[in-house]
């Protein structure tokens, strides 16, 4: 039995976390649980999966989360309690579904502790990878994957050696615009660009797999996690998203790591590692498949691909102003404050006003992103 502390439970990926832990109640059991403030969800998570921790991060709600905890349960609030959990709360593993920066300094902390790390926010090691990887290798810590494209190349990488590496292709739907064409862009409508054809998935990412900006993001975050150069890093076009990524050996062989689009099967890979588990989660059916399809990414409709390599040469605070200026320029679009077009052309004029600190701390990294954040808002 694995006692899990879940951050993040009531988004998209903790949901699915919760459902992976309902059926198989024998072998993971949620010990915390913790959101920002959804406080109804997670009154209904804690009612059913009984945690011995219930943490919310809006102070204000301390009150109301306080009457709806299980007995027995102990309540905390506020950002504080993040890192209280991810590194003092014992437990078998944190799994990190908090979205977006917020996720930073409790990844930090569970770095520290030497813990194993389920990671679905891609955001912190976007930011500060290098610093991500020197504390998981100074405190023997362990970080497993959960987006589907890294899952994916874990699996296909257990039991080869990185020299054996040519290539990691991550693979991509193409997002809900694949088939659009770019002077159509300007008109989208919010609804049109959260349309994704096969994942479900929070606004945040949706939006930036319509830019294909997610796909910029996994690009570094793949740079750090594996130690990779990013020379040997591609993107491959896959809508029918079976094949979640492949890695080429330097012999010419390429492994490939296929399932049915639901985040539960990187879910349970992670959760149950290093194990394998039955499950009854839905099959690839290869009698019902009539294509498995391959493109090129478009570069210039997609502008955000090329500005993940431009960061990662430029190194430094620079990934994470790309992650800080995305971030605040998502949110304005989906305010309706600005065009579909503007996202990356915002991310693009903040990278390019930034100057850059080659060696940054973990604080240089946060008031970057800050800084970046700040920025958009500004030129808009």
């Amino acid at each position: 039995m694995k006692d899990i502390i879940l951050l993040g439970s009531t988004g998209s990926v903790g949901g699915n976390v919760l459902d992976v832990v309902r059926r198989h109640p024998d072998r993971f059991r949620v010990k915390a649980i913790f959101s920002n403030e959804n406080i109804s969800l997670l009154a209904e998570q804690a009612e059913e999966f009984k945690p011995e921790v219930v943490a919310l991060g809006n102070e204000r709600l301390y009150s109301d989360l306080k009457g709806s905890a299980p007995e027995g349960a102990r309540v905390l609030c506020g950002a504080e309690s993040l890192e209280l959990l991810a590194g003092e709360e014992p437990a078998d593993m944190v799994f990190m579904a908090v979205s977006g920066t917020a996720a930073l300094r409790p990844l930090v902390a569970a770095l520290k502790a030497g813990r194993t790390i389920a990671l679905a926010s891609k955001e912190p090691v976007v930011s500060a990878g290098m610093i991500i990887r020197r504390l998981a290798e100074e405190n023997s810590a362990r970080i497993l994957p959960v987006d589907s494209e890294h899952s994916a190349i874990m699996q296909c990488l257990t039991g080869r050696k990185m020299e054996e590496v040519r290539t990691l292709y991550i693979t991509g739907t193409g997002g809900p615009l694949k088939d659009k064409k770019e002077e159509e862009f300007d008109s989208l409508s919010i609804d049109q660009v959260l349309a994704h054809p096969r994942w479900d998935m929070g606004r945040k990412i949706t939006v930036d797999s319509a830019t294909l900006m997610n796909k910029a993001l996994e690009i570094i975050e793949a740079r750090w996690l594996f130690e990779v150069p990013p020379e040997k890093i591609k993107v491959v076009i896959h809508p029918e998203a079976i094949i979640h990524s492949m890695v080429e050996f330097i012999d010419g062989t390429i492994s490939a790591s296929l399932f049915c689009p639901d985040m539960r099967f990187p879910i349970l890979r992670a959760l149950s590692y290093p194990a394998v588990v039955a499950s009854d989660l839905p099959r690839v059916d290869f009698g019902a498949i009539r294509d498995l399809s391959f493109s090129e990414p478009d570069t210039k409709k997609f502008p955000a691909l090329e500005l993940a390599f431009e960061v990662l040469r430029t190194g430094g605070t620079m990934p994470a102003v790309l992650n800080g200026a995305d971030e605040a320029a998502v949110k304005l679009f989906l305010d309706g404050r600005i065009k579909f077009t503007d996202i990356v052309k915002l991310v693009t004029e903040v990278i390019e006003r930034h100057s850059t600190i080659d060696d940054p701390s973990l604080e240089d990294i946060m008031d970057s992103e800050k800084w970046a954040a700040e920025e958009v808002r500004r030129t808009c």
